[in-house]
């Protein structure tokens, strides 16, 4: 087994959305390559600070650059030695699910294990039918194409039929997931219920976005999620595996903070030209101010959501250059983040389970026992002519949201 670090208790890192923005301080817009290459600065020095987790989003439009996260990160994981490396999110709905099953199985295997995915639907209309697909069956694509992924990376040979694919008969991915041990996933949500469902029907992970809505919104799904997951027989609500996003920017003094960071916030698309940077601030997450500023709120996430696994912060869009960002890492690893390590690990429960990484899911899965290791040729199927050993059993069917149903 590859050597990974396992953090006790929780995960810190960074999220991108992948936009280009143009800098309203100076009018200029930077082209993708000095985008796609600040990424890799980014990623990079997230780990020299110590942070944990260095994730980019997937768009396939103007005016993002993250087409093709798993070749972004497969080039960070050369040149970082511990950073976990993830999506925000995946498109369930327009990748196929084999393709995502051996990309991130072959990101896996380069990275040493340090790779783990958030999937979703995105919130791109119109990238439904560039990929062939309805926007109208946005749902049951998510719940189908995640049915068929979860079943390639656990499954040596799969058959398989569905709605929205050709079937597949006798069929193996390639390469197996490392160790035997599929990548960990999070079901990230912005509004949905039916993906908190799905999350805790599988046992994963649920990633609240925690950025555009009040926190009540993410209370009430982050709450079904946790009761689900326990009806699911995963464990206790309190064990069910959770993450957030949040967006900082800060200064020694707070209204430095406000200060530069407000014609940022003014004319970035992202945040709509619609409430005030105070406002929008006083009903989400979005903390700028100083260092103490956001321990204080992010300390506070815990009394709202209870024990968590994960917290990402946006630090890279709007239009900030990268010089700022990289100032924000520095703050961010050497004067938030260690104290948000203590802060939100006082009092936590022993029975809460650590974030998960490769290293503690083979643990998880072999024990002392050492871990499979996939040998060619070994059970397989015959990708070629269909020729399969097995015949698989169905995936379970009449769960509410279509998922599958365990009786109270």
């Amino acid at each position: 087994m590859s050597e990974t670090t396992t953090w006790p208790g929780m995960q810190f890192g960074i999220f991108s959305v992948s936009d280009i923005t143009e800098d309203p301080t100076t009018g200029r817009t930077p082209s993708e390559a000095e985008k796609i290459r600040a990424a890799v600065t980014i990623a990079k020095h997230a780990e020299e600070v110590g942070l944990d987790v260095y994730a980019v989003g997937e768009h396939h439009n103007p005016p993002f650059w993250s087409s093709s996260p798993t070749t972004t990160l497969a080039y960070i994981a050369a040149q970082t030695e511990r950073l976990v490396l993830s999506t925000a999110t995946t498109l369930i709905t327009t990748n196929d699910p084999v393709k995502i099953a051996e990309d991130f199985a072959m990101l896996q295997h380069v990275s040493g294990g340090r790779a783990d995915l958030m999937i979703g639907r995105g919130n791109t209309g119109p990238v439904y039918p560039w990929f062939g697909q309805d926007i109208r069956q946005g749902l049951p694509l998510a719940i189908e194409n995640y049915n068929l992924l979860h079943r390639l990376w656990r499954e040596d040979v799969v058959d398989w039929e569905g709605k929205f694919r050709t079937p597949l008969q006798g069929f193996t991915s390639t390469p197996r997931p490392l160790d035997g041990v599929a990548p960990f996933v999070w079901h990230g949500s912005i509004r949905t219920p039916e993906i908190a469902e799905q999350a805790a029907y599988y046992g994963d992970g649920f990633f609240a976005n925690n950025i555009f809505w009040p926190k009540e919104h993410y209370q009430r799904l982050i709450a079904l999620y946790r009761q689900r997951y326990a009806h699911y027989g995963h464990g206790t609500p309190e064990q069910a595996i959770v993450g957030l996003g949040g967006q900082v920017f800060m200064a020694a003094k707070s209204q430095d903070a406000v200060t530069q960071f407000r014609p940022y916030f003014d004319n970035a698309p992202v945040y709509g030209h619609g409430p005030s940077l105070e406002d929008f601030s006083e009903m989400t997450p979005l903390t700028v101010g100083s260092p103490q500023q956001v321990i204080d709120r992010y300390a506070s996430m815990r009394d709202y959501y209870g024990d968590y696994q994960r917290q990402l912060f946006l630090v890279d869009h709007a239009g900030l250059p990268l010089k700022t960002v990289l100032e924000q890492l520095d703050i961010l690893g050497g004067e938030v983040v260690p104290v948000l390590r203590r802060e939100l690990a006082k009092n936590r429960p022993e029975n809460i389970p650590d974030a998960p990484t490769h290293a503690n899911l083979v643990a998880a899965k072999y024990g002392d026992e050492a871990p499979r290791q996939a040998v060619p040729g070994a059970n397989r199927g015959d990708n070629l002519v269909g020729d399969s050993p097995y015949q698989d059993t169905p995936a379970p069917a009449g769960a509410a949201f279509g998922l599958g149903r365990k009786e109270a």
